[in-house]
């Protein structure tokens, strides 16, 4: 893996910082957000200021599900969703877009810079970074992504920066002479992509319960890869835990380790980091 030490990430009298514990010096740290984690508690945006600021290399994929289902509601259209995916036809494209690249995308940024990070907000479609093709025809214009590239991802690191990403690609094959077509690409998905391309020390998937529950709702502590797909394939996990598994799943054998814990909690990530067994660990 590259070395992202950059001479602006030194502490004050000129030395290396030390990164989480059992975290390498420039490790890269994929974590997906979502509005639902992001509450008055939420210590999710510091965390991830106070990692940079320690050697870590955070790469931020977000959602936000709750604010485009209101948005949604505002123009009249009732939301659909088919196995925790949404479905997206052409006129709910155009509010997905406009709020994960432009609302929510800008806020987060803004409040990451706020609390003195560095941060840049951009989408899957800049550089090309996701690119994909139509999933499903019943989900419309979602989006499987078939390729990543890292090379834009990876200059923002080399410089300092925490990029911030929107999950939005483009169509990998568009026709010739035909606009690129848009794909809304669910976050969770565009995470464990993005964090497997990378080959990325750990992959955190934060969202608002306490981690993986068994069917008593326990919670599950430790699964191995064949466990997680038995959950998946079961139909035990659902809703919107299963693109999460299966996020994790596609990323666990190219990604050091893989998490999904309650990012409600306050100094969660910093704690999960740090080795603290938190939420459900995959792999």
């Amino acid at each position: 893996m590259p070395d992202f030490a950059t001479p602006d990430m030194t502490g004050a009298s000129g030395s290396t910082p030390h990164p989480a514990p059992g975290l390498a010096p420039g490790s890269v740290v994929v974590v997906k957000i979502g509005g639902s984690t992001l509450g008055s508690h939420d210590t999710t945006l510091s965390d991830l200021v106070a990692l940079h600021r320690r050697g870590v290399r955070p790469v931020v994929v977000h959602g936000g599900g709750k604010v485009i289902t209101e948005w949604m509601e505002k123009q009249g259209i009732r939301p659909r969703f088919v196995q925790g995916l949404r479905v997206t036809d052409a006129a709910s494209l155009d509010i997905v877009v406009a709020v994960l690249t432009g609302l929510i995308n800008k806020q987060l940024v803004a409040s990451l810079i706020a609390m003195g990070g560095k941060a840049v907000g951009i989408s899957g479609v800049d550089g090309g970074i996701l690119q994909g093709r139509v999933q499903d025809p019943e989900l419309g214009f979602v989006g499987k992504v078939t390729k990543v590239n890292t090379e834009p991802l990876l200059d923002l690191l080399r410089v300092g920066m925490v990029p911030v990403i929107a999950p939005v690609a483009v169509e990998e094959a568009a026709t010739q002479g035909k606009a690129p077509q848009l794909l809304n690409v669910n976050a969770d998905v565009a995470a464990g992509e993005i964090a497997a391309a990378l080959n990325a020390s750990r992959l955190v998937m934060l969202t608002d319960v306490e981690g993986v529950l068994d069917s008593d709702k326990r919670l599950i502590s430790r699964l191995t890869e064949r466990q997680a797909r038995t959950l998946v394939t079961s139909g035990i996990a659902g809703g919107g835990m299963l693109p999460k598994l299966e996020a994790c799943l596609a990323a666990v054998n190219r990604v050091g380790e893989t998490h999904i814990i309650d990012g409600r909690k306050p100094g969660a990530l910093r704690e999960v980091l740090g080795g603290k067994p938190l939420g459900t660990r995959i792999g």
